[in-house]
């Protein structure tokens, strides 16, 4: 057996190949390719173009959803799917790069004009957007400008990456996108952050540089005062923005629109309801509590996001007791980004190379962009038009002899027969011929040769005009600024950010701006920030710079590590004040000239509806002061956190707070239901009008004023000695029986009188020194006996140097009285409250005699036919003050001496007295 073996193959030797290996230094190879690599990211990923502000990315996707004609008035697509076109067609790098232009260019906190109009969940400035499979899309209707007149050959197309279709090397952009949506991107070596503007703004500034091409900047930025941001905010000084349109860098500070309100009746709190450009509520609230923690924010008691989409943005940072909300304020705007600084670095592509711009050459390369849009357009229209001129030329020349026509075509033996025919019968071109044959026989009707002889007329008019823009530059001109005018109608608004100017002097003023928005047309200089909001936001940038020394001393303090003293710089002075306190509840500040107007007051002066006051005293900035309520609890509250009232040449309380919810939000007792303030008081008797500050603890306020007098309803009296717990803001004064309430209190001396009145017209008076002071747990001792079913409808303290009465009579009345006086109304009680208007009677409360503790008194009023019970009393100096629930004041009658004469008829029902 012969066994065969194969061929062993050589073995292989690298030396038999021929080598072709180019060495190149590393150097150069590392240069050519970063350098390729450098320049596909400038030109064709990061920088947008100068001509329409879009980069390649974004320029596909508007180009590409206007292909799928997803128009604004057409219905919503899945994003995935309008991703998914421009990546197969257009833009081969990944779903995730296209999905993120995509929700850009639809984000209205982002987009000063959005050109994307997003259904579903598109992000917000601290989430991200919903994937593409869960949102949908569709054009702006902004967009529709961006894309305007592109199948009119009005730019060049290139070909895709595949070489199998076109895609355009710019959009015709009727509205300036470069300026009105701004731009970011990161380069190679150079990177782009531009801000957005108004449309209106810098459509008024580019028609203004058409007429004079040689406007400076200054003259620019008459129209064009600054940046747009699409969540408003105030931007302060303008120093920054200038350099930026003339150099092309600068930068500009954000401040976000602030003002202090009290959110409850009880805090004040700094309210946010703009944010500086791409801040979000979440990173402010975070570094609000990282400066907390840090000790570099004080005077900060919490911080929560309001935020939605139906109220905007709103964030209510909350502000200790006695901190001064301006100097807070000072120090958020320092270590928060509620004011923020926004570079501006205007870089684009300028004929395919990159530019650092200012405002003047943005401006002029956008015109020219639409000289070149409107000239290329009008060549494209002036051909199709020519093009069909001489088709219906041709149509008419055969319509003269139609019957001829239709012979020649039936006699022919075939189309190009016919169409050889018609042109030498009929003198036409091969061009006419064609239509002609390829025309329906309802189109050689009467009416149509009617119809073709008026779109003759029509298309001669049209190349006329046509021609007239291509020989002319100044009705080229004008035909763009009538599309920039119309653009402005379609898309433009008001301003939103509030420009201030910072004069020589550091005096804020609102900035001013040349033209009117959305209108198109020429104007005088007109400011477009609205009046309240610029004013609104001098007022606050003014009180926080005044605030501004008390955080500069704040921080000297921290640096030389006196924590102590760092807050005390942030809190209020503790200056003297007055606290009012008024029949229908409100309850406010303001300054000591209160007291003087208060004491100052006559029976004959005008007076405000709302002044009639229950309760005033003098106190401290930072004291506390207490609230007496019906359920007979004392409620501890804080001077700092009352609204404070202007100075006053009349006593009101218009602007105060509600005292009744003030007793809400107490930690110790839970309200009871119904439960209403019936008195305030102070708490430190050495905050007098000489202005002396409390040293002592506002919360045991014992030995620091008279005994606290209260009566209440069932007839009851107590003299509180004024001890009480240290550690707690609310606590009960009076032990109250089931169904009675504390219907009045005020500080009584054992010298002062006492007074209370029932329903049946009995009226008590007795010194307070026969009620001894007792203890906050006891329920008091009997004040009046009352009658079967009758109650106290009023009771006071007269102190004993109001008791006297002394008066002066004129000829005809009383001009000139004091003292105390008591007022009764008599009605009947079967009537509804509020609808019987009674019979007063004012007697001075010197005559009636005082009588023992727990007696019935004596009779104040004398009831007439028709009268069973007083519907209102009331005790206090005079003169005393009356007015309807709607606060118009009703007159009362002169004091009567007699103190059980019948009253006189009232001209409208009483509801407050003070």
């Amino acid at each position: 057996m012969v066994q065969r073996h194969k061929p062993t193959k050589p073995a292989f030797d690298p030396r038999m190949v021929k080598e072709n290996i180019v060495e190149t230094p590393l150097n150069e190879e590392m240069s050519k390719s970063f350098l390729e690599y450098a320049y596909s990211v400038i030109y064709a990923r990061a920088l947008p173009d100068a001509r329409d502000g879009m980069k390649p990315v974004q320029r596909r996707i508007i180009y590409q959803m206007g292909q799928m004609n997803l128009n604004p008035d057409k219905p919503y697509m899945k994003s995935a799917r309008a991703v998914g076109e421009v990546m197969g067609k257009l833009h081969p790098h990944g779903d995730s790069s296209i999905y993120e232009a995509m929700v850009r260019l639809a984000q209205p906190f982002a987009m000063r004009l959005p050109l994307v109009d997003g259904h579903g969940n598109f992000g917000s400035l601290d989430d991200g957007p919903a994937a593409s499979r869960y949102t949908e899309a569709r054009l702006a209707p902004a967009a529709l400008g961006m894309n305007a007149n592109i199948d009119e050959d009005t730019v060049d197309f290139s070909p895709n990456y595949d070489n199998k279709l076109k895609e355009p090397d710019v959009l015709p952009a009727s509205i300036p996108n470069l300026l009105v949506n701004g731009a970011s991107g990161i380069a190679v070596g150079m990177a782009t952050n531009m801000a957005t503007h108004n449309l209106g703004e810098v459509v008024n500034a580019a028609k203004y540089l058409m007429k004079h091409p040689d406007a400076s900047l200054d003259e620019l930025m008459d129209y064009v005062p600054g940046p747009d941001w699409p969540s408003g905010g105030i931007i302060i000084g303008r120093d920054g923005i200038r350099e930026a349109y003339e150099t092309g860098r600068g930068t500009l500070t954000t401040r976000s629109a602030t003002h202090i309100e009290n959110v409850t009746a009880r805090k004040k709190a700094i309210v946010v309801t703009e944010l500086p450009y791409m801040v979000g509520p979440e990173r402010v609230l975070e570094r609000i509590s990282e400066g907390v923690k840090n000790h570099h924010i004080e005077g900060v008691s919490g911080a929560i996001d309001l935020t939605d989409r139906h109220n905007g943005t709103r964030i209510v940072i909350e502000i200790k007791t006695g901190f001064d909300p301006n100097a807070v304020l000072a120090q958020l705007f320092k270590y928060t980004p509620l004011e923020d600084n926004f570079t501006m670095n205007n870089v684009a592509l300028v004929h395919g190379r990159p530019h650092t711009m200012g405002l003047k050459e943005m401006l002029e390369v956008w015109v020219e962009h639409r000289r070149t849009v409107i000239h290329r357009r009008s060549v494209f229209r002036r051909k199709k038009a020519q093009e069909r001129l001489h088709l219906v030329e041709g149509l008419l020349l055969a319509m003269v002899d139609i019957d001829e026509v239709i012979q020649v075509i039936r006699t022919s033996e075939n189309a190009d027969t016919a169409k050889t025919r018609l042109m030498a019968v009929f003198d036409l071109d091969e061009i006419q011929a064609q239509y002609i044959l390829d025309l329906r026989l309802r189109r050689l009707t009467k009416m149509s040769r009617i119809e073709l002889e008026t779109e003759q007329d029509e298309l001669k008019k049209q190349i006329q005009e046509l021609d007239a823009i291509l020989a002319s530059t100044e009705r080229l001109d004008a035909v763009v600024v009538e599309e920039m005018d119309e653009a402005v109608g379609k898309w433009g608004d008001p301003r939103r950010t509030v420009l201030l100017d910072i004069g020589e002097d550091g005096a804020l003023s609102p900035v001013s701006v040349k033209g009117t928005h959305g209108t198109g047309t020429n104007a005088d200089v007109t400011s477009l920030n609205p009046d309240t909001t610029a004013s609104a936001a001098i007022r606050m940038a003014n009180t926080v710079s005044s605030a501004a020394s008390g955080l500069e001393a704040a921080a000297k303090a921290k640096k030389a590590g006196r924590e102590q003293a760092a807050v005390q710089a942030l809190k209020l002075d503790d200056e003297p004040c007055v606290v009012l306190f008024s029949a229908t509840g409100l309850i406010a500040r303001t300054s000591m000239s209160a007291l003087d107007v208060w004491r100052g007051r006559g029976a004959g002066e005008p007076r405000e509806q709302d002044d009639q006051i229950v309760s005033i005293f003098a106190t401290t900035t930072l004291a506390n002061y207490g609230l007496i309520t019906s359920a007979g609890r004392l409620v501890l509250a804080h001077t700092a956190d009352l609204p404070k009232l202007p100075a006053m040449t009349h006593l009101s309380v218009s602007g105060g707070v509600k005292a009744d919810e003030l007793i809400a939000a107490t930690e110790s007792t839970d309200p009871v239901p119904g439960e209403r303030v019936v008195a305030a008081m102070a708490l430190n008797a050495t905050a007098s009008t000489s202005g002396s500050t409390n040293t002592t603890d506002d919360r045991n306020p014992a030995a620091r004023t008279s005994p606290l007098a209260m009566g209440t309803r069932n007839g009851m009296v107590k003299r509180w000695n004024l001890e009480g717990p240290s550690t707690m803001d609310s606590w009960p004064i009076i032990d109250l029986k089931d169904g009675d309430r504390v219907l009045f209190a005020a500080p009584a001396a054992d010298d002062d009188r006492i007074v209370f009145i029932s329903s049946d017209s009995s009226l008590l008076t007795f010194g307070a020194d026969v009620v001894r002071p007792q203890g906050r747990t006891a329920g008091g001792m009997n004040g009046i006996r009352l009658g079967e079913n009758q109650q106290v409808v009023a009771f006071n303290v007269v102190p004993a140097g109001k008791i006297a009465w002394t008066y002066e009579e004129g000829e005809n009345s009383l001009y000139s009285a004091s003292g105390a006086v008591v007022l009764t109304v008599a009605g009947d009680d079967a009537a509804l409250p509020g609808t019987e208007t009674g019979a007063a009677k004012v007697t001075p409360l010197e005559m009636y005699p005082t009588k023992g503790r727990g007696t019935g008194g004596v009779r104040s009023q004398r009831f007439l036919k028709g009268q069973s019970t007083l519907t209102c009393a009331a005790i206090g100096t005079y003169p005393l003050y009356a007015s309807t629930s709607g606060g118009s004041p009703v007159e009362l009658p002169k004091p009567d001496m007699r103190r059980d004469a019948s009253g006189v008829d009232l001209s409208a029902p009483i509801e407050y007295v003070a």
